[in-house]
């Protein structure tokens, strides 16, 4: 049976040293966050990302817009952000109404507070090596298997997911750490045969249990970024599930995360880091 990487203890301990170094500063990071209407589920985030800001003794600021707020006032409340000298990072909750163009909101967010790490720049440094602020859950993934795995050198890693969010960027990350990687996707054949081959299996798709235990090579190790509710067995509720089938895949890895309580938590404490990153960075220029 596989080992459980706890990624909740983790991301708490993560916090725990983030709010110490944010304490023997001069002065106090600020991290504001962007949401544009009414989706319960972005709602539900914003406020666990803005109550764990204050916990981790950083000021949080809060901006919300209407849902069918225009094109041009979001990007006015960007640009007046990035001027803001008590903001050291800025995050606009995705996804965005329809009829705003998510890519203009990104590019208009200033590199060096771009905690979400999807600014092209930011995207470019990574793809370099450079010093960059990389994607939240990527840095999380690598954080959890950096600390089981240790030197990831020479393993064969498999991506399953292509996104400018997870996919890519993680993908880049593992590079970084001399694995040989191989990015899947819809379009992949035979992707159970090529799952098979990976000591390190990165399943973010987000299509539900889509990954069974039997595409698992025995002994690796899957790190689980789906996050998919589903009908539960009692009628009318619903469960999360990652993008593995956990159970049988737990029989062949040798460590893996579950969901809830193992990416997920690494996002907001990543979040948080990044912040911390960009604060210190911005203040020393």
């Amino acid at each position: 049976m596989a080992e459980i990487i706890d990624g909740k203890a983790f991301a708490a301990n993560l916090l725990s040293t983030i709010t110490a170094e944010v304490a023997t500063l001069s002065f106090t990071p600020g991290l504001a966050v962007v949401l544009v209407g009414d989706d319960p589920a972005s709602k539900v985030y914003v406020s666990n990302k803005a109550r764990t800001t204050v916990q981790a003794g950083m000021h949080s600021f809060e901006h919300r817009l209407s849902a069918d707020a225009s094109q041009a006032e979001l990007l006015a409340l960007v640009h007046q952000l990035n001027e803001d000298p008590a903001v050291h990072g800025i995050l606009v909750q995705l996804p965005l109404p329809k009829h705003l163009d998510s890519d203009a909101v990104i590019a208009a967010i200033s590199p060096a507070k771009d905690v979400d790490g999807l600014h092209v720049i930011n995207a470019g440094l990574l793809a370099n090596g450079l010093p960059g602020l990389v994607p939240c859950t990527p840095l999380g993934c690598l954080l959890l298997l950096q600390d089981c795995l240790g030197d990831m050198t020479g393993l064969n890693a498999v991506v399953v997911g292509r996104s400018n969010l997870v996919g890519k960027p993680i993908a880049q990350l593992l590079l970084q750490q001399n694995c040989t990687v191989t990015i899947a996707h819809s379009r992949t054949k035979d992707l159970a045969a090529l799952c098979k081959t990976a000591d390190i299996l990165i399943a973010a798709v987000g299509r539900p249990e889509m990954i069974k235990g039997d595409w698992i090579k025995q002994g690796s190790t899957v790190i689980d970024v789906g996050i998919n509710r589903v009908p539960a067995t009692i009628p009318g509720k619903t469960k999360l599930v990652g993008d593995v089938t956990f159970d049988e895949a737990a029989e062949h890895a040798a460590r893996i995360t579950p969901v809830p309580g193992g990416v997920g938590p690494m996002t907001i404490a990543c979040l948080l880091r990044n912040t911390l990153t960009a604060a210190k960075r911005i203040e020393q220029t």
